[in-house]
């Protein structure tokens, strides 16, 4: 008897969803905790825009920051979106900010620095209720992303 024929499993693209603009505040440094340094970061507000999905980055929330001896950082947000026709979507972003040490020390102090010169990637995941969003739970997600003196930008895109 014939074996059936395996499947290959699709080759998934990225699809893009969205920029974010997201305006941060100065870091809360809690110091050393035995596993490197723990920053909050504050959000402030900002917004977000894209072929399905648009609106503003509601005030609250934080990256819950830990950054490591060798200065790169573990990202780890939490916020509030609120869309264009009123729908309101939890996001989360897990990711690592890295590079050469000069670098990060340069985006530290606020200076622009050209994005390839470093590493700084997130998964994103969303929670809602509303029916016209709901597929966002059922995606996923990643962004590359970058860092300015008071400001992240970052291009989310859904893998297909």
């Amino acid at each position: 008897m014939a074996r059936p024929a395996v499947p290959t499993p699709p080759v998934p693209a990225l699809q893009h969803l969205a920029r974010f603009d997201v305006a941060i505040g100065d870091p809360l440094d809690l110091g050393e905790v035995g596993t490197g340094r723990r920053r909050v970061i504050p959000i402030l507000g900002g917004h977000f825009h894209g072929p399905a999905f648009q609106g503003t980055i509601l005030p609250g929330g934080a990256d819950w920051q830990l950054v490591l001896p060798d200065g790169t950082a573990l990202i780890d947000t939490r916020y509030t979106l609120r869309t264009h026709d009123d729908a309101v979507v939890y996001i989360a972003t897990r990711g690592v900010r890295s590079g050469p040490p000069a670098v990060l020390e340069r985006i530290a102090a606020g200076e622009v620095v050209d994005p390839s010169a470093y590493y700084f990637r997130v998964g994103v995941t969303f929670e809602t209720g509303h029916p016209a969003y709901r597929w966002l739970t059922t995606r996923l997600f990643v962004a590359a992303a970058v860092r300015l003196a008071n400001r992240v930008l970052y291009d989310a895109y859904q893998l297909t």
